[in-house]
């Protein structure tokens, strides 16, 4: 898979900023726990957008907000599902949310399941089950985001998406006092989907859009 830039819509801003780009991103995330006050704005933009959307409904022990509970989060994902190039679910949701992911299947949306740790990075051992249980629940990409605030840290993501890029598409980035370096790292080898903010960083070391794209920029020219 092409490595692709994702701009995350945060809030109603967000929103406004994504209509004002005249470069968009390969794609964007719609952050629909977030988007509880602004559903009526939100439905109403996706045809504005201009870039396919990846939709995610957090739950709230992986940074979701609103506590909004499985049945919430679940109605919502069906409710923007049609709209949809992907959809993200965590792997401690996916069994509650099966019902989710069959719908996406059956109207050909591919499905990212994902794992975020925010404060460490699990043991290389423990990434890579993770990855495995994911990709046997169909994940067309594993996405994994862990706290990298050292650089042993850093070394355990980096690890972790080399043994894995082979097997599948694996989306990884870093959070913390080495998020940012994480980021720039893992897109210069590779990873497929590389999130950024459209005004304000969601997660500590995350880019903007036009940041993230000038480091690709400057990787294609040192590849060149």
């Amino acid at each position: 898979m092409t490595p692709q830039i994702v701009g995350v819509i945060f809030s109603r801003a967000d929103l406004q900023r994504a209509f004002r780009m005249r470069k968009v991103p390969d794609l964007f995330e719609l952050r629909l726990d977030r988007l509880t006050k602004c559903f009526a704005d939100a439905n109403a933009a996706i045809e504005r957008l201009r870039a396919p959307l990846i939709i995610t409904a957090r739950h709230p022990r992986e940074g979701g907000a609103n506590h909004l509970s499985g049945r919430r989060r679940g109605a919502l994902l069906l409710q923007f599902l049609p709209r949809a190039a992907f959809v993200d679910v965590e792997l401690r949701s996916a069994r509650p949310l099966e019902f989710v992911l069959q719908s996406a299947a059956a109207q050909n949306v591919r499905t990212i399941v994902s794992f975020h740790d925010f404060e460490k990075t699990p043991s290389g051992p423990r990434l890579d089950k993770i990855a495995s249980e994911a990709r046997s629940l169909g994940a067309d990409i594993v996405k994994i985001a862990t706290r990298t605030d050292t650089p042993t840290q850093l070394d355990r993501l980096l690890d972790f998406f080399n043994r894995q890029r082979g097997a599948s598409a694996v989306a990884v980035m870093g959070m913390g006092k080495l998020g940012r370096v994480s980021r720039l790292e893992l897109a210069r080898r590779g990873c497929p989907l590389n999130y950024a903010h459209l005004g304000s960083s969601a997660a500590a070391g995350q880019l903007s859009v036009r940041d993230l794209r000038r480091a690709f920029a400057d990787i294609s020219d040192a590849v060149s």
